[in-house]
């Protein structure tokens, strides 16, 4: 069986829902870790989700943390949405 490369929409989805499950916040090491991504890979997400507001960075004494937004949190609702929907209709 041949794994399916995951695509952009899927990364940004599972950063964002990673996210979500840690409470609505997440340290950056974390979330390339949850998200299974290189850092290479998460700093460039990182930076479309912020440009996009659907998270915030924020400074915890000397850590930093990733916050979602509510841009972020309806963009999970849409996705997983659209995924009924494709499941629905068998796409």
């Amino acid at each position: 069986m041949v794994s399916k490369k995951r695509e952009r929409i899927d990364i940004i989805y599972d950063m964002l829902v990673a996210i979500q499950r840690k409470g609505g916040e997440i340290k950056p090491t974390h979330l390339m870790y949850k998200a299974n991504l290189a850092h290479r890979q998460l700093k460039s997400y990182l930076e479309e989700l912020l440009e996009k507001n659907f998270v915030e960075k924020e400074k915890r004494g000397d850590k930093e943390v990733i916050l979602i937004t509510d841009n972020g949190l309806n963009f999970i609702e849409k996705i997983q949405e659209m995924r009924r929907f494709e499941d629905m209709f068998k796409l």
